[in-house]
């Protein structure tokens, strides 16, 4: 931590001394308010996540305006104290909130504040995270400009250490003392509202729709071929990370548009500000120049004549409302990116009229629209099959009905139609002389079971590839929405959801395992967005007892992503084998995770096989 000269003594210090100094002159103590005493910005801050001094008055506290945010809702400007206190454990700065009140101050004002001290909770306190200390309803003096700002506390591998969080088994950190020579979390919350800085920082997240990007201050940890920061174990969220926000007006320096792989060369820095999408920030008040890293996106390689090419792609809410230009986007993707697979498992296909929430569940314009898209761009006449929902059973976004569909390529792939399926009624496995057959196809896995409560169900179809049958099973298990964060207040986090999505994956373990039991060298590829890690409980209960092969598990480590989240390069979407397609050659194909422009937030994936 930057250096803490000795400054004003903490509030509670100075009371005890006032009182002990009036009971020795045989007085009766009067109660001190923390007004009634100097107070510096560590008192403020104080030890923990908690401000000693919160719901309380302060009286002129003393600090250079560093940073001024003079827009949206949330403005003010954050101060700091050039005096410090030694402790690495408090806090020198602080935001100073002024409402939708534009505040009359010029970075390096010397100024004394007046106001209440408060904890701001980004997104509602029930939400989980982390507060924000501040001053509210404040008045203030200026006593003089132009002075020098504090030197940046420099984030970099030797200042952020190794572990993430302390361990309060479940419960919260707020009043732990912090360690920020110890954990990473503490670091950062020691530094909440002080100027940081990262150099030459490398880009592990690119730039939102929101202007905003995630660097690392760890370039080397756990880093991918393609510049990015792999998540590859709860143990190890990749503590350098850290998102970077723009407090400079956009005439006057647009935000860099990046992708993973990119730098910030040179210097960036502003205070440290946290928010309920991704926890700490630097609201950059000076950028380091975009220098580019030359990402290019993928593309794989053409299926021999006797392989079979089964691929999956999150098309991200797509409908007839959708933009044309991402159904081109799309559709070339498939045809030149992906080589137009034989067969293709969708997810996120909504409804003919998308988030308009009525009766509507049919999604044949949403699809009549793509395979149109997809025979524009030079590809395949493909076909699809899939089954429409119940109205707003399946999650998603109200009203789009999403869900999983097959394309496939009938000039290289039959679909075996078997009558019978839809929304409510289960697919059995029938044997056939010691042949697998369904009892629907496509057809819906358990779509009664409680696992699919709210979640996309799960859809079997029957192929055949030059006479040899072949089942597939596309899927889009329940999203994580409603876990705990990874730096929020409540450590270790609770992940909820993964209850369901082991169950999912149970479920679908069922069906394959009724498959394998008929011919245990039946050909049954499993794929789709199962919105969980390769390491966690609900990949191990869909492979459980070897029945099927997590392919992204025989890539190298550093390449086993599809998926950036909050600067985290991880996998989401997965293609499983059956233990019968050993031979299996899959390929994620990186074209839009890593990219500010996107089709999709996630990146598609292929195995070619001989069935």
């Amino acid at each position: 931590m930057s250096s803490h000269a000795v400054s004003a003594r903490h509030p509670a210090t100075v009371l005890a001394a006032l009182a002990a100094a009036a009971l020795v002159g045989g007085l009766i103590a009067a109660p001190q308010r923390a007004d009634a005493v100097e107070v510096r910005i560590h008192d403020i801050q104080g030890n923990t996540r908690i401000s000693p001094l919160a719901g309380q008055p302060v009286t002129d506290v003393p600090g250079t305006v560093t940073a001024v945010r003079a827009f949206g809702s949330a403005r003010g400007y954050w101060i700091q104290d050039p005096e410090s206190d030694r402790d690495p454990a408090t806090s020198e700065g602080v935001f100073v909130f002024t409402g939708s009140t534009t505040p009359a101050v010029t970075v390096g004002d010397a100024v004394t504040v007046s106001g209440t001290v408060g904890e701001f909770y980004p997104g509602g306190e029930d939400k989980g995270l982390q507060s924000v200390t501040q001053i509210s309803k404040p008045s203030w003096t200026v006593l003089s400009s132009g002075n020098p700002l504090p030197d940046a506390f420099a984030l970099r591998p030797a200042s952020v250490p190794d572990r993430f969080a302390p361990n309060a088994a479940g419960g919260s950190v707020e009043s732990l003392r912090l360690r920020p020579r110890t954990y990473a979390l503490d670091r950062y919350e020691s530094l909440e509202g002080m100027r940081v800085a990262v150099r030459d920082a490398p880009v592990v997240g690119p730039t939102s729709d929101f202007n905003e990007l995630w660097v690392t201050a760890e370039p080397g940890r756990n880093r991918t071929p393609r510049g990015g920061t792999l998540y590859a174990s709860y143990r190890d969220p990749n503590p350098g990370r850290v998102k970077v926000a723009s407090l400079i007006p956009f005439a006057q320096r647009p935000f860099p548009v990046a992708d993973v792989g990119d730098t910030l060369a040179g210097t960036t820095a502003g205070p440290l500000d946290y928010d309920n999408f991704g926890g700490y920030e630097i609201e950059a008040t000076a950028f380091g120049d975009l220098a580019r890293g030359g990402l290019a996106r993928e593309s794989t390689r053409p299926q021999a004549a006797d392989e079979l090419s089964v691929a999956t792609y999150n098309v991200e809410n797509l409908s007839p409302k959708t933009p044309a230009a991402k159904f081109d986007r799309l559709a070339a993707a498939l045809v030149s990116n992906l080589a137009s697979p034989d067969i293709v498992a969708l997810e996120e296909v909504q409804d003919d009229n998308g988030p308009t929430n009525d009766a509507v569940v049919s999604a044949d314009a949403t699809l009549t629209k793509l395979t149109d898209a997809i025979r524009a761009a030079g590809g395949p006449a493909y076909q699809w099959r899939q089954i429409d929902p119940v109205d707003d059973q399946d999650g998603g976004q109200p009203g789009g009905n999403i869900r999983v569909a097959f394309l496939f390529n009938p000039e290289r792939v039959s679909f075996t139609d078997t009558p019978g399926g839809d929304a409510t009624t289960p697919v059995r496995v029938l044997a056939d002389r010691g042949r697998p057959s369904l009892s629907a196809s496509p057809g819906r896995i358990d779509p009664g079971n409680a696992a699919w409560e709210d979640s996309r169900k799960p859809l079997a179809g029957q192929f055949s590839f030059q006479g040899r049958p072949v089942f597939v099973v596309a899927n889009h298990f329940n999203s994580k929405g409603g876990d705990q964060a990874l730096d929020g207040r409540f450590q270790p986090p609770a992940r909820v959801t993964e209850v369901q999505r082991t169950a999912q994956g149970a479920a679908v373990n069922a069906f394959v395992e009724d498959v394998l039991a008929v011919d245990p060298r039946a050909a049954v590829v499993v794929a789709g967005d199962l919105n969980d890690y390769p390491f966690s409980p609900a990949l191990a209960a869909l492979t459980a007892g070897g029945a099927l092969t997590d392919l992204v598990d025989r890539l190298p480590r550093a390449e086993r992503y599809g998926y950036v989240f909050n600067g985290n390069s991880q996998a989401l979407d997965h293609i499983l084998t059956s233990r019968g397609q050993a031979r299996a050659d899959y390929d994620i194909v990186h074209l839009n995770a890593e990219f500010a422009d996107q089709a999709s937030d996630h990146d598609p994936q292929v195995v070619r096989l001989r069935p």
